[in-house]
Formats: structure tokens, C-alpha cells, sequence
């Protein structure tokens, strides 16, 4: 792996980077079509890349293989309900009724909630807040100031936008496990304008549900906690509406995906099996300016060392399933797609 001199980056953007130059957590790919550019949207932090606050960082590329950047598209401002030191986490940007919006999981660590977490983890304010801009570019603002947008007593992540049939929007998210030991996905449909919510939440799916060992086990041996992350929705060419979600497989992090037997948001949702192993998830799919479906996510789970990784995907019109690997794209790395 190329070395990388991370305490210069938003100081001094490159050209000619390797998906293996840029320690990357969550990524997200916007494909605009009228620049002909992907956006490579990731959370950006003091430690890694030089900024005074935590943040959202884009790299960008005409080919998916040489990338500019690092820019600043978001920093957490003083004047929210956030603390600017305590984390930004799975940025995505979705162009919505001719704007740009950021989905951004944020943090208050000194805001606690009542009780303790599972595993004795502290209760605190996490949730996804969404921040608005006309550029893909930035600088992206906060739609609401004062709380996330789901109450900020759930503690929640992982917050992603959906059009259902009629076009009307929701926030589909995780509830986190470390509050319900048992972690969900929910989703809330929202106002037209996106600055909050406009109905009580539903209940998709748990983490439980998974096909497979996934839980963390007490001491008696019995699965005990379950994670649920990085909830993406997808209709594939026969129309079924499948989810991207992520979770553990005997104590390594996976991408899987789950699909709704109605083709609605409420389901019932049915587990398949997992997409990529051997630690790696939190990914999403795009389609290519030559219209291929591809699968981005990170690898391994924990930063530093985590990077970008590739894979070209196939569209069943039942589902969708990784084809191949795209090592020439993100550098050389084991093979974990599963057969």
C-alpha cells in the first residue's frame, strides 16, 4: 500500500491519487452525469486529515481509477446540537427536488441519555442530521439546528433517503444496537423539504433476523447483541426493492443485503445471504456513466487501514450479486466475494 501522509490532506489536495492512497470509512459515490465526475464522499476527521473539526471530505475522478482531493464539502458547525470533536460518520449525498442533500450521522457525547447502554457502553445523543447545498461541491448547511432529525433520545445512525411510489420522502436508519442490544433498521418519512419528520417511525427489520450466527455472545455462549449498519435501497430491473445493510458473520464484519417480499418500504423484508466477507461493509451501489451497477464499500472495518474496494455487480432482476472484483481499480487485496 502506497504511503500517505494524512496531516497535510485538506491543506494540500493531490491529483493522481489510488483508491489505496485514501483511508476511506462508509463511502459514498454520486456519478454526475452532466460533469461526467464521481464523487467520493468520506467522513473526514483532526487525526486523519488535518482539520480542526470533524467533518465530510469528497475526492473526485473522471475514471474511478486516478482521484483529486481531498476537499471539504461539511464541517460540524459550533451552533448545532452537535459537538464539532466527537465524530461525523456515513456521509451520503443524494440530489433531491434540484438540490443536494447530506445525510450525516453526528455525535454529542456530553448530551447522555438515561440508562446504560448493552456491554455498559454510555447512552448519549447520536443521530442523523441533514445538511443542504446547490453544489455537489459544497459547502453543505444543516436544514435543522437544534436536535437530529429523528428525537434525539434513539440513539440512531446510518441515515439514508428513499422515494417511495408517490415520491414522498423518507429517512430509512438503524437504531443502534449499544440501545437495543437487538439493533434495528426503521425508517420515517419526512417533510417535502427534508428539515424533519413527518410521521412516526416504522419497524423493518432486526438484526437478529440474519440467516447466520451474527451476535456478539454473552458469557454463556448465547448471541446477545446484534448490529445493524449502512441501510441502501436499491429497485432492481424486475422491480424488487432490495437493502444493502451490513453486520458481523462469526465476529467478522460483512455486507449483506436483504430483500422486501411486497416491493414496499414496509415489507416484510426476507435476509439473503451476504454479498463480501472478510471484514468489509458499509458499501453502496452505482451505476457507471456506461449504466454497470457497481458495489463500493470499505475495507477492513477499522481506520487507518481501512480503504475503498470494488466490485462489479450483476442484476438478476431478483437481486443483485457481485460479479467480480475490480482489484485494478482499488489495488490489490484478498478476494472475499462470496461464491
Amino acid at each position: 500500500m502506497n504511503a500517505y501522509n494524512a496531516a497535510s490532506d485538506v491543506a494540500n489536495p493531490k491529483s493522481g491519487l489510488k483508491l489505496a492512497d485514501i483511508p476511506a470509512h462508509d463511502p459514498f459515490v454520486v456519478a454526475d452525469k452532466t460533469s461526467q465526475t464521481y464523487y467520493l464522499y468520506t467522513g473526514g476527521s483532526p487525526r486523519l486529515n488535518g482539520m480542526d473539526r470533524y467533518g465530510v471530505l469528497v475526492y473526485k475522478s473522471r475514471d474511478l481509477e486516478a482521484w483529486e482531493g481531498p476537499y471539504v464539502v461539511f464541517t460540524v458547525p459550533d451552533d448545532s446540537w452537535a459537538n464539532p470533536q466527537h465524530g461525523a460518520w456515513a456521509p451520503e449525498v443524494h440530489i433531491y427536488d434540484g438540490r443536494c442533500y447530506l445525510f450525516i450521522t453526528l455525535h454529542n457525547n456530553d448530551q447522555r441519555l438515561e440508562g446504560i447502554g448493552y456491554g455498559g457502553f454510555p447512552l448519549q445523543w447520536r443521530g442523523t442530521a441533514i445538511a443542504v447545498s446547490d453544489s455537489l461541491e459544497g459547502p453543505f448547511e444543516l436544514v435543522k439546528q437544534e436536535a437530529p432529525i429523528v428525537p434525539a433520545e434513539v440513539m440512531t445512525l446510518d441515515g439514508s433517503l428513499y422515494l417511495d411510489e408517490d415520491n414522498q420522502p423518507w429517512m430509512v436508519y438503524c437504531h443502534e444496537w449499544v440501545q437495543t442490544a437487538d439493533g434495528t433498521v426503521e425508517a420515517v418519512r419526512l417533510k417535502p423539504d427534508l428539515t424533519d419528520c413527518a410521521s412516526e417511525p416504522i419497524h423493518l427489520f432486526n438484526g437478529s433476523d440474519a440467516p447466520w450466527d451474527n451476535g456478539e455472545h454473552s458469557q454463556d455462549g448465547t448471541p446477545s447483541a446484534f448490529v445493524t449498519d449502512g441501510c441502501q435501497l436499491y429497485r432492481t430491473s424486475g422491480n424488487r426493492l432490495i437493502m444493502l445493510w451490513s453486520t458481523y458473520e462469526n465476529g467478522s464484519y460483512v455486507q449483506t443485503l436483504a430483500r422486501s417480499t411486497t416491493g414496499k418500504l414496509e415489507g416484510p423484508w426476507e435476509q439473503l445471504m451476504p454479498l463480501v466477507a472478510g471484514d468489509s461493509g458499509h458499501g453502496m451501489m452505482f451505476q457507471t456513466f456506461q449504466n454497470e451497477w457497481m458495489l463500493i464499500l470499505h475495507s477492513p472495518f477499522r481506520m487507518p487501514e481501512s480503504r475503498c474496494k470494488l466490485y462489479d455487480m450483476d442484476d438478476t432482476g431478483e437481486s443483485f450479486v457481485v460479479k467480480s472484483s475490480r482489484n485494478d481499480l482499488d489495488g490489490d487485496h484478498v478476494e472475499s466475494a462470496l461464491e
